[in-house]
């Protein structure tokens, strides 16, 4: 396709449905046309268009994402942003050694405070990582960090949304919508995007993962991880046929009702959903099933830790890769319950919270990574790990961080993007970004170029205006791309 050109299989939402079908079926065959028009290709429940792989607008350097959401945002100086000045100033004032202090969360400022684990190099690019991390710093060499991330919103909500969507506000499509829309799913089976709920629902609530005024085939489809993965995954009916004889009548009055309605967007979201929930009812059992997966990969993902929350993640982590395997397009995963509800937002008790959180996820990840490049999948799957924001180089209180949306870091591994390398820079103190600062629209636009996606051509008609992720900002940051 030429530069510029808008990709025709993009749903343009001003294009007359039924030519935008026609259009579609020209890349998806002619039952599943038929299907959305009530022709005899509903009575095979073919999958609707819109959740059919579509091609990249350029070669891709990676085909899913798994993004590791650290909700409650982890400590860069304690973490992966090494800051040898805390440690020599610590107990100082901070208004005296740092200087101005911007406005916290809390208002309750301590005293400077050096991180409690040691930062070591590791690999042969000799990365910092903190003494939080040793499994993960094992992989040294397949991490891009980003030490200059910065944020918009110091509080947990808003600052969720904004990660997730590029905007602030409740309601809007979440990035891995973003993504389903612009690419589809390669299985028809399977939502495009699925979120793996650890036990808790990061602040903000579902519409963190929501599709916001784009279809509902693109909302993230929520997994508990432990238990009951959602609810009816089991068939109502025991007679197999039974059930079938349903789903074609299901199918046959859905598809005369969408005729009738002259192709009416809601409804096709709705009768698409209903569609794939039934295929799931034979998927999802398969997928969540890891007994038949070898006691040595069991093992490298932690799932048989002493500690409960590594088991747990362990899994998520896990079923991440049995789903890329799939051709699920975007995985994320929320963070187990540790704690209580503390998550990694330590306003006090900083050696617990973030020594527990660390625990429970620092194996897994390092295992998710191992199996990945084993499997030949990590050069296809970019592995985004993110928080919402960072947290201050001084206490809150005594022994605890308060929010910091100044600086924080982030990092990516496969998919396209340098291994062993550290992008951007934050002062002495690990307080602000000061070298290569980047914005939330830039992670995004850097996200969807790798996954084959221009950010500026991704577009939805809504409220009169083209609308996009990153809005009307946002650059690639060239020089992580491998």
């Amino acid at each position: 396709m030429k530069p510029g050109a808008r990709n025709p299989l993009f749903l343009d939402p001003r294009i007359d449905r039924r030519e935008m079908l026609r259009r579609a079926s020209n890349g998806f065959g002619t039952l599943a046309l038929a299907s959305l028009l009530g022709g005899p290709g509903a009575l095979l429940g073919a999958p609707a268009p819109a959740t059919r792989p579509r091609p990249a607008m350029f070669r891709p350097r990676a085909r899913n994402v798994i993004f590791l959401f650290m909700e409650g945002a982890v400590s860069q100086v304690d973490s992966f942003d090494h800051k040898p000045l805390l440690a020599r100033h610590h107990g100082e004032d901070p208004r005296k050694a740092i200087g101005r202090l911007e406005k916290t969360q809390f208002e309750n400022v301590g005293t400077v405070m050096k991180s409690p684990w040691e930062f070591g190099r590791h690999g042969s690019s000799g990365l910092w990582v903190s003494g939080l991390f040793p499994h993960v710093a094992r992989h040294a060499d397949d991490l891009c960090v980003i030490r200059s991330m910065t944020s918009a919103f110091p509080e947990h909500t808003s600052a969720n949304y904004f990660l997730h969507s590029g905007t602030g506000l409740q309601g809007r499509p979440s990035l891995g919508a973003w993504v389903t829309y612009g690419l589809g799913s390669p299985n028809d089976d399977l939502p495009g995007y699925v979120v793996l709920n650890g036990g808790q629902i990061p602040s903000g609530g579902l519409d963190n993962f929501g599709s916001g005024f784009l279809p509902a085939n693109y909302q993230g489809s929520l997994l508990n991880a432990l238990g009951t993965p959602l609810a009816n995954v089991e068939p109502g009916d025991d007679n197999p046929a039974l059930q079938e004889a349903k789903r074609r009548l299901v199918r046959r009055l859905n598809a005369r009702g969408l005729e009738a309605s002259g192709g009416d967007g809601a409804l096709e979201s709705a009768i698409a959903n209903h569609e794939l929930a039934a295929r799931m009812q034979t998927t999802v059992p398969e997928l969540l099933e890891i007994r038949g997966e070898s006691e040595a990969t069991r093992r490298l993902y932690g799932l048989d830790a002493p500690f409960e929350h590594t088991r747990t993640y362990g899994r998520q982590c896990l079923l991440a890769r049995r789903m890329v395997e799939r051709g699920v397009r975007f995985v994320e995963l929320t963070v187990p319950m540790v704690d209580g509800y503390s998550r990694w937002d330590a306003h006090g008790g900083l050696v617990k919270n973030h020594g527990q959180n660390a625990l429970a996820v620092d194996q897994p990840i390092a295992g998710l990574l191992t199996d990945l490049k084993s499997r030949g999948l990590l050069d296809e799957t970019l592995v985004l790990w993110a928080g919402e924001f960072g947290r201050t180089p001084f206490a809150q209180g005594s022994d605890g961080r308060d929010h910091n949306e100044y600086a924080f870091t982030v990092w990516m591994a496969g998919g396209g993007v340098k291994g062993g390398m550290a992008y951007g820079a934050t002062d002495d103190w690990g307080y602000k970004a000061v070298e290569n600062r980047l914005e939330m629209h830039d992670l995004h636009a850097t996200v969807l170029h790798l996954m084959g996606i221009d950010h500026e051509r991704l577009t939805y008609r809504f409220g009169g205006r083209d609308i996009r992720l990153t809005d009307v900002r946002g650059e690639v940051v060239k020089e992580i791309l491998a």
